[in-house]
């Protein structure tokens, strides 16, 4: 047992025999005690004593000695849910729960005194407000808890006794109905016998249920505009009739609390609108204090500790990704996350009595991210790692009174009560502990997919995609580099950084090994007093203490380039592009749709809208707000559609003292091929304007090939591949690059050029060439779009610079990465092969990649699909030789699903080369992917 659970265990046996009668003034027990009785030195006892603190799980008195006390003995002795877990004595704890706030509703949300205070008042006096309250509209984006805020306010009328304590709330979704407004509105008022077709009876509708209480409708943007005003006709009258009926003779009294994600004046009625005096905005959950962030993570964990019934370790890295991956989906969307991650935890920790753990390892790649999201936002990762500390935290059950509802009527499935319930089940049938957990897999596997809408994309780790090119033992030492190089420099660093200095390194020791000379003409391109060179200075030396050998001063200097070039790029160095038209929400409209179909919002796009009515000066007005509050300093690109707004450039300019430049006529197209060539290409405002001014959409348009072709060669564009000295690698990527130009129909010339003297170099090419793209392991500080080596990689690369070739236009290429995959497929395969010829073998593996593909229906991340279609090239070479490999792994893990595309997609042998791969090859490759 380690330290800190042996001093856990010791304090929750002593609170637990502790006298109730005795829960007075300070109790607890103190660090000399607690060391004395377990043999550990007092100031380790006291750090561990911190730590379970932090974790909640042990109560703090202060005074001398400081004391503790287990936090789940006294709240059961107590009968309170504690928030904080630091009082002076008992009797605080006690006076800290006034009855008041026992009893308001409000007491129990997070942010009811900080981001959401003005709204709790709103909601408290739409509820107080006499005779009857104000009917109200919350707006929010989906997720935030909107649902959540109108039980809230509901549960407060019945404490303040505004509603009976039988009073019903009913809650209606108005885009259940959305397509048969006659029905909707039916459903909502009731309807009398005969009023349509099948109405055989009459019947009592939502209001009629609602009265005395409270009517929620959800989506209320959905209601058809007569729908409307049969609902303000009620506001206003406490009238109404039920569909089929003259004369509103009916009459009810109900608070209507609607909620929308939309602009209320746009989605809306103007009329429908004035009827609703009280209208309160939840904000999103990105924008809310890190605190609330934290508080909701970890009560949300305690609602699933609640079900599983034991404590749950969650990883502080794991908290910091779930952090960071809060988006669009909001609270809604992060509740999801953590049932998902607690669901596999469960899973994984199901025959362990002391509780799950949520590891970092298991979270899926979008939540993963999160932590780099998180990171690059040095404040706020600040504020996580001091409010969270080093240690993982511990979320123990709260405790049978706790209760944690996003108001949803009906009881929420509980997966781990099914779990343990077919585990119960299954061990009573005498099946093994091995088949219960594939069968419980299985379950897994369905409820995950009841809680997302889309599958989680494949990717791989930064060192996986190494392994496919380099040793393990030097992906191991060159991520010790990476780490070392991050805490030196205090700084953090691209995964450019690993891939370019392992490939060095690599190429380093080859020609050690070789006794080939090293590149001279290097030396002296870094100045001998910058932090990069001291740096690759050290790291020279572990290279030559590690590898006992001894590193020129010019691959020193390389590492100082290297340092320098794979500095993260700042995220606020990126042109503002900023959409206005006129119309009430036609920006945003637009804006809302690019960023889906570019699949992220982390793009500087601001939506400005002009209604016809407002004045020009209120929309520069409004702009220069908007811009003030963004980092802008490398310049405003304004998409406009006409009139006024085309003008107002030169007032921003002059205002912000920033460059501005103005595009007319925009289009959902143009905005796209904006935020492309911002984010993708990490163009400046000039090179945008000017890209983006002869833009003309993404139509097909009818050309012949060699029209394309002449196009193509004739109008002086290169693509420019940066490596060490322009050389060796240099060549072998301009190899590459021309490849993937060929085949797309852009046969561009590609010009190697080293790191000595770049600028200089690009600068002469650029007086007799346009270079489109630059490829390769350094940013030039030149106007040029860039796309670095782990790109090409990776495979996004490739259609990231077809895409800058192309001009936006189709290319027809292969889909994305193939090129590089059959290049790099096709070097390894011409080293093993040796009786298969590798130029016949490989259109049929990238056949076989397809039909896998196509029966996956996901796809794989290159450096795994390099890796795959190799070993695939050898098990044929293998088959034709009789010599397969056996394989020794356990096949209850394989996957069946994998197995079964994999012989799917092997057809294609049989089909054209007669032959048939083993079985056990089949199982190595399952196990791959």
């Amino acid at each position: 047992m380690k330290r800190g659970e042996r001093i856990y265990s010791y304090i929750e046996e002593k609170s637990e025999a502790w006298p109730e009668e005795m829960l007075k003034g300070r109790v607890g027990f103190g660090a000399q005690e607690i060391a004395e009785a377990l043999g550990i030195l007092r100031n380790n006892v006291s750090k561990e004593l911190n730590a379970l603190q932090r974790q909640g799980r042990i109560v703090k008195f202060s005074g001398r000695p400081v004391l503790y006390f287990d936090r789940g003995c006294l709240e059961s002795a107590l009968g309170v849910t504690l928030g904080e877990c630091q009082f002076d004595d008992v009797e605080a704890i006690c006076q800290s729960k006034t009855p008041q706030e026992l009893e308001n509703p409000f007491a129990r949300l997070i942010g009811a005194d900080r981001s959401l205070r003005r709204q709790v008042e709103q909601a408290k006096a739409a509820i107080l407000y006499p005779p009857d309250g104000l009917h109200t509209l919350i707006v929010g984006q989906t997720g935030v808890g909107k649902t959540l805020f109108a039980h809230m306010m509901f549960e407060y009328g019945k404490v303040m006794h505004r509603f009976a304590a039988d009073a019903p709330f009913v809650t209606f979704n108005c885009a259940d109905y959305y397509n048969n407004p006659q029905l909707l509105i039916s459903h909502i008022f009731g309807y009398v016998k005969g009023a349509f077709t099948g109405a055989d009876q009459s019947k009592a509708g939502l209001v009629e249920e609602a009265d005395g209480g409270v009517l929620f409708l959800d989506e209320i943007h959905r209601l058809p505009p007569e729908g409307q005003e049969m609902i303000f006709y009620f506001m206003d009258t406490g009238t109404f009739n039920r569909l089929g009926e003259t004369q509103r003779s009916r009459r009810a009294k109900v608070l209507i609390i609607g909620a929308t994600t939309e602009a209320p004046d746009s989605a809306l009625t103007k009329t429908f609108v004035r009827r609703i005096p009280n209208l309160m905005k939840i904000p999103p959950l990105a924008e809310r204090s890190m605190d609330e962030k934290l508080d909701i993570i970890k009560l949300m964990f305690q609602d699933e500790a609640q079900r599983v019934k034991k404590p749950i370790r969650v990883g502080v890295e794991t908290i910091k990704a779930l952090v960071g991956s809060i988006g669009s989906g909001n609270a809604g969307q992060l509740k999801s996350n953590i049932k998902l991650l607690c669901a596999q935890a469960f899973l994984n920790g199901i025959d362990s009595p002391e509780g799950i753990e949520v590891d970092f390892k298991m979270l899926p790649q979008q939540i993963r991210s999160g932590l780099l999201t998180l990171s690059a936002n040095r404040q706020a990762l600040t504020e996580v790692t001091k409010a969270l500390g080093s240690d993982s935290c511990i979320i123990v059950p709260p405790g049978p009174d706790f209760l944690l509802t996003d108001g949803a009527s009906g009881a929420e499935f509980n997966l781990y009560q099914v779990v343990e319930a077919k585990v119960d089940l299954l061990k009573g049938e005498g099946i093994s502990s091995d088949l219960i957990k594939q069968i419980l897999a299985a379950d897994v596997n369905v409820y995950v997919r009841n809680l997302y809408n889309k599958k989680a994309s494949v990717n791989m780790t930064t060192r996986e995609r190494l392994l496919k090119i380099v040793d393990a033992s030097l992906v191991d030492f060159a991520e010790q580099v990476a780490l070392y190089v991050q805490k030196r420099m205090n700084a953090s660093y691209h995964d450019r950084f690993l891939y370019a200095f392992s490939l060095h390194l690599s190429a380093f020791l080859k020609r050690v090994k070789s006794k080939d000379a090293a590149h001279k003409e290097l030396e002296g391109a870094v100045p001998q007093d910058s932090l990069c060179l001291e740096v690759a200075t050290e790291i020279g030396s572990l290279i030559g203490k590690h590898y006992r050998l001894e590193v020129p001063r010019v691959e020193i200097e390389y590492i100082a380039l290297l340092l320098e070039s794979s500095q993260e790029d700042e995220r606020d160095d990126r042109v503002v592009i900023v959409v206005a038209t006129h119309g009430q929400s036609t920006a945003t409209s637009m804006v809302e749709v690019a960023q889906r179909l570019f699949g992220t919002t982390d793009v500087s796009v601001l939506a400005v809208d002009m209604p016809l009515e407002v004045r020009p000066q209120a929309v520069l007005d409004k702009m220069a707000a908007m811009l003030q509050s963004v980092p802008c300093l490398k310049g405003v690109l304004i998409l406009a559609d006409m009139g006024s707004l085309c003008n107002l450039g030169p007032s921003l300019e002059k205002r912000l003292d920033v460059p501005v430049r103005t595009i007319d006529m925009v289009s959902t197209p143009l905005i796209l091929e904006a935020m492309r060539k911002a984010e993708l290409a990490g163009m400046d405002l000039d090179g945008l304007y000017d890209s983006l001014a002869s833009f003309h959409g993404y139509e097909a348009r009818d050309v012949t090939q060699d029209e394309a072709l002449e196009k193509v060669t004739d109008d002086g564009r290169v693509v420019v591949t940066i490596c060490s000295t322009g050389k060796g690698t240099a060549l072998k990527l301009k190899s590459l690059i021309e490849e993937i130009l060929r085949g797309a129909g852009q046969p561009l010339p590609v010009i190697p050029v080293g790191l000595v003297k770049l600028e200089e170099h690009l600068r002469e090419i650029a007086e007799s060439h346009r270079i489109v793209a630059a490829v390769g392991v350094k940013k030039p500080a030149l106007r040029i779009p860039f796309i670095p080596l782990e790109a090409i990689i990776g495979g996004e690369g490739e259609n990231a610079l077809l895409e800058l070739v192309a001009g936006g236009h189709d290319t027809s290429h292969q889909r994305q990465g193939s090129r590089v995959v059959q290049s790099l497929c096709a070097e390894s395969l011409c080293k093993f092969l040796t009786y298969l010829n590798p130029e016949k073998v490989m259109p049929l593996l990238m056949e076989f990649d397809e039909r896998l593909e196509a029966g996956r229906r996901e796809p794989l991340p290159n450096p795994l699909r390099i890796r795959l279609l190799v070993h695939c090239g050898c098990a044929l070479e293998r088959c034709v030789v009789r010599k397969p490999l056996h394989y020794g792994g356990s096949l209850a893990e394989l996957r069946t699903e994998k197995v079964e595309a994999l012989k799917a997609a092997a057809e294609i042998f049989s089909e054209k080369l007669h032959l048939t791969l083993a079985a056990d090859e089949y199982y190595f490759m399952a196990e791959m992917i």
